[in-house]
């Protein structure tokens, strides 16, 4: 029986230890495939232009680790980041200064988080369903936006946005650094990081024991919203132009994958940004790969598809905990 019993508690470490470090070792053995078997991998140029194409799914999986983390999801981030383009595109065509065109466009991700948030928290409709709606009509708006045609941007500063780079480092990888390190401050030493988790991890007695928590849950769908414009924005200036049909397309099952990769319960009460991070990287480099072994989009998304389900499958209860 003694036996038996350390056997089980044996299992059940080694299936807490993969659960903490499994995004790592895989991005570690994916890495390594690569250098054996992909042309050209081992170079300066590969890792920057990784560098350079994370950023996006990074600043849109940090918003996402936080609606995650009060035990919500958010569907709506890809429709986000098409109606910041195609309000950025809209404020440049008519003559705003750069400036002013980002802050509008940041602005728009806002409101749109904000109504997600009112929804869910006000009026109480499930996350899924609420932000469901807005990922359907979101991509329309944005289309209504731009007049449902692309829109070519020639603006000097989406060039340093593309190409700019500090000590090697593009700066919008830097830019996405430097966001997971505040989201990571406030969710470890902030009193709003201590609701957030308190409200994924029990809702009910959040409420009773007096948590702003409707106000904790409008704020953290503002930050979604924030974070996935300021995502359309840089996907924007990649592309040099806005394009509401493509950008942000399926951002939220990337997103999701990444979030759930890293180590972030579906159920809630828990945000691991630095596993967060790793799992987009880890998932932009699986495209990559395949892109470089020339298997097809769909693959890659039927790939991202098996993560999920295999990362959710880890991460269940053990029979201990039920």
């Amino acid at each position: 029986m003694t036996t038996l019993t350390a056997t089980w508690k044996d299992r059940t470490a080694v299936a807490a230890w993969t659960r903490e470090h499994g995004v790592y070792i895989a991005l570690v053995l994916l890495i390594v495939y690569n250098v054996i078997a992909t042309p050209n991998f081992v170079a300066v140029d590969t890792a920057q232009l990784l560098f350079a194409q994370v950023p996006p799914v990074i600043i849109v999986s940090l918003g996402m680790a936080l609606v995650i983390g009060t035990g919500g999801v958010d569907l709506s981030v890809g429709s986000i980041m098409a109606i910041a383009s195609a309000v950025l595109a809209k404020f440049v065509t008519g003559g705003a200064p750069i400036g002013v065109a980002m802050l509008a466009a940041a602005a728009a991700g806002l409101i749109v988080g904000v109504f997600n948030g009112l929804v869910v928290a006000i009026a109480r409709v499930q996350p899924i369903v609420a932000t469901l709606g807005v990922l359907v009509a979101g991509r329309g708006i944005a289309l209504v936006i731009t007049g449902g045609a692309l829109v070519e941007l020639f603006v000097p500063f989406f060039k340093t946005v593309r190409l700019g780079k500090f000590l090697g480092i593009p700066y919008v990888m830097i830019v996405a650094a430097l966001l997971a390190v505040a989201v990571a401050f406030l969710v470890r030493r902030t009193a709003f990081g201590y609701r957030l988790l308190a409200i994924g991890g029990n809702r009910r007695a959040s409420v009773l024991a007096g948590l702003p928590v409707r106000r904790t849950l409008i704020v953290v769908y503002a930050i979604s919203g924030t974070l996935a414009a300021v995502a359309g924005v840089i996907a924007t200036a990649r592309l040099r132009a806005s394009d509401p049909s493509y950008i942000g397309l399926l951002m939220e099952l990337s997103a999701i994958t990444a979030v759930v990769v890293g180590g972030t319960s579906l159920n809630g009460g828990r945000v691991r940004v630095l596993g967060t991070v790793t799992g987009a990287i880890l998932l932009q480099l699986l495209e990559t790969t395949l892109v470089s072994h020339n298997a097809p989009d769909s693959v890659a998304r039927m790939v991202e598809a098996v993560i999920i389900i295999a990362a959710v499958y880890v991460q269940r209860p053990s029979r201990s905990s039920r």
